[in-house]
């Protein structure tokens, strides 16, 4: 049923093409760009209260940040598409275990963050504006979350970051965009004018995007952990990344989906930044 609806959106979409291509182009990038809010529960409220809490301002757009104090570096977690930062619990429990100092954010459209329209560049500069006011050491981005935290690195180098570590991260536009279009069912007509949207806003055409590539100028130490069976980002864009990002190692796993939620994952993690 969810499949078909799918189909049908896009079907109305591709109709829409026949009368305006750009006016389907921004219907389609609209829908591509606006997150569904998931509320959060009861139970995810009273762990992220744990924390202290500020919004962080960036471009008329209030970021939610959350901070547990510890001595050691500050790692900085940013979570992906449709998520919070609820989703690092798991995580953030072993860090304040080990005592680092720990920050998350909710991205844009995302959480208690404010806004509706989301992408990695706007992400990207979001990262930036909470890095540098909490002069994080490690980054740790989930999914779009680590595509976005690759392309802050590389844009601005940052000095004091040390370390980043990509979970799940689609290393390209083009192929992020493919997948949404194949999922759609959008015909050419669409899928141009999407293209044409990209080159208007950001003055690039959309294979610029490419996280994996632009890593190659990352300097920070890095580890990418992929699932060989992620049915969200496939496992080649982690090999994108390990072909361009010569400064990080591959950690292949099997079996923990997408998500990468496993004490497995958390002990490469650990082990990562205590090293």
């Amino acid at each position: 049923m969810k499949q078909f609806i799918t189909k049908s959106i896009g079907g109305c979409i591709n109709l829409v093409s026949f009368l305006s291509p750009k006016r389907a182009g921004k219907m389609a990038i609209s829908l591509f760009s606006r997150p569904r809010r998931i509320k959060l529960k009861e139970l995810e409220k009273d762990f992220l209260m744990t924390a202290f809490i500020e919004d962080v301002e960036y471009d008329n757009l209030n970021i939610m940040t959350y901070r547990w104090l510890g001595k050691k570096d500050t790692v900085l977690l940013a979570h992906g598409w449709e998520s919070n930062s609820y989703r690092w619990k798991p995580l953030i429990e072993k860090l304040k275990a080990l005592d680092y100092n720990i920050i998350s954010l909710d991205a844009p459209a995302h959480g208690r963050s404010s806004g509706k329209v989301f992408n990695a560049i706007i992400y990207s500069e979001c990262i930036n504006v909470v890095a540098k006011k909490f002069n994080a050491n490690i980054i740790i981005g989930h999914s779009v979350g680590g595509m976005a935290a690759a392309f802050f690195q590389q844009k601005y180098q940052l000095p004091s970051i040390q370390k980043l570590i990509l979970l799940g991260a689609p290393s390209n536009f083009v192929g992020v965009f493919g997948r949404y279009i194949a999922m759609m069912g959008y015909n050419n007509r669409v899928a141009k004018a999407m293209n044409n949207i990209v080159v208007e806003r950001f003055n690039q055409e959309p294979d610029y995007f490419n996280a994996a590539r632009l890593s190659e100028h990352i300097n920070a130490h890095g580890l990418i952990i992929h699932d060989e069976l992620d049915k969200i980002i496939p496992y080649e864009d982690a090999e994108d990344f390990d072909n361009f990002y010569k400064n990080a190692k591959l950690i292949s796993t099997r079996g923990y989906g997408h998500g990468l939620k496993s004490d497995e994952v958390h002990d490469h993690i650990l082990e990562f930044i205590s090293a």
